[in-house]
């Protein structure tokens, strides 16, 4: 193999693919990237054995060929590199070693053979459609924050997607939860996304994905099977297999019978959540909210530091309610509101409380209560 390409080409495609690799592993073939020279562009793998990250860069291709090489020390290398520099990528004759020469400087990389690389992407994927980079971007964000860490409820460690029709329309629709928090969220289901499937798309997975779907006027090619999914971005292709589990009904949790209305100011609300927090220990994070007519007040009590209580004005005309909300959550879901306004439907002290955002119609947050 003998390729030419410049550096800025090379650092960005290895950029998107080397995050895939982990950085310990027991099997020597996963540390490293398959380097596939063909036609006139040079072709970049990397594989967990869960996820497959491909992409495809120009380059001046003199010998056909493929190779696999240490995907952090290559990335590493090229990053170092001067900028505008051109990078050649040249194995030996025997396959054991390759050369990455870019001006003066000269690296010899051990190699492993592309016969030891794992394939991901194989195997028929029937359900194909296609989404705009901001639609998927947004199912994104307003749920990933909720997926749970807890590894032994696996089935909760990802976003669940799934096609549903409510009030006689199709939608796509995005739900992650940890228990604790729900979120949900949705758009139009495209062409293609009627029958599919329920899955849940792990959580490395829509970590590596929400970085790809950052350029706004990229459509993504979405392909889905029962066991697998995989998006093409662009000139990237992401394979994921996906958790194989079935997700908890979900609908059960969201209360339909919420009837005290609470409006405020966002931006106030979560300065306000963020300053009283500072008092808490850091294991409870439980803030009080008393919320009366047209006031709410936030209360912070920690038995070994002291006790912190904040006013704000608000919209709420129903009876005086005491409830409890771990902070950290509250603040995650105000980061995610998009609108001036937070609306909170509550019911009482020990119920789920719904929240909604003033400008996105689409986006739903369920929350528990704490004991305070």
């Amino acid at each position: 193999m003998r390729v030419v390409l410049e550096r800025s080409n090379l650092i960005r495609s290895l950029g998107h693919v080397h995050r895939v690799v982990e950085r310990r592993n027991t099997i020597p073939i996963l540390s490293n990237v398959l380097l596939s020279a063909d036609g006139s562009s040079l072709e970049l793998k990397a594989t967990d054995l869960d996820l497959e990250v491909t992409e495809a860069a120009p380059a001046t291709v003199e010998q056909k060929g493929a190779t696999t090489v240490p995907a952090y020390l290559l990335y590493d290398i090229v990053r170092k590199l001067p900028d505008g520099s051109e990078v050649m990528l040249k194995t030996d004759e025997d396959g054991n070693a390759m050369s990455v020469i870019s001006g003066r400087s000269s690296f010899r990389l051990q190699c492993l053979p592309q016969s030891d690389f794992p394939e991901l992407s194989a195997g028929t994927f029937p359900h194909i459609f296609r989404l705009d980079s901001p639609a998927l971007k947004g199912l994104i964000e307003r749920t990933q924050f909720a997926i749970s860490t807890e590894e032994t409820r696996y089935y909760l460690n990802g976003i669940y997607l799934h096609a549903i029709e409510t009030d006689g329309k199709l939608k796509l629709r995005a739900v992650a939860t940890d228990g604790h928090r729900l979120a949900r969220a949705e758009v139009e289901a495209p062409a293609g996304s009627e029958g599919m499937p329920g899955i849940i798309i792990p959580r490395k997975t829509v970590s590596e994905l929400q970085k790809l779907v950052d350029e706004p006027d990229v459509a993504v090619t979405v392909e889905l099977s029962d066991t697998k999914i995989r998006f093409t971005i662009g000139s990237v292709v992401l394979t994921s297999k996906l958790i194989d589990g079935t997700f908890p009904d979900y609908q059960r949790v969201i209360p339909s019978g919420n009837d005290k209305k609470l409006v405020i100011d966002r931006q106030s609300f979560a300065a306000a959540v963020d300053r009283v927090s500072t008092i808490s220990s850091e294991r409870g994070r439980a803030v009080k909210l008393s919320i009366a007519d047209g006031q709410l007040t936030l209360t912070v009590n920690n038995p070994d530091s002291g006790s912190a209580t904040e006013e704000l004005s608000a919209d709420y005309s129903s009876d005086p309610l005491d409830i409890g909300f771990n902070a950290r959550y509250l603040l995650d879901i105000a980061a995610q509101l998009s609108g001036d306004t937070a609306e909170f439907m509550l019911a009482d002290a020990g119920s789920p409380t719904l929240i909604h955002d003033s400008a996105d119609e689409h986006a739903l947050y369920v929350l528990m209560p704490m004991r305070v």
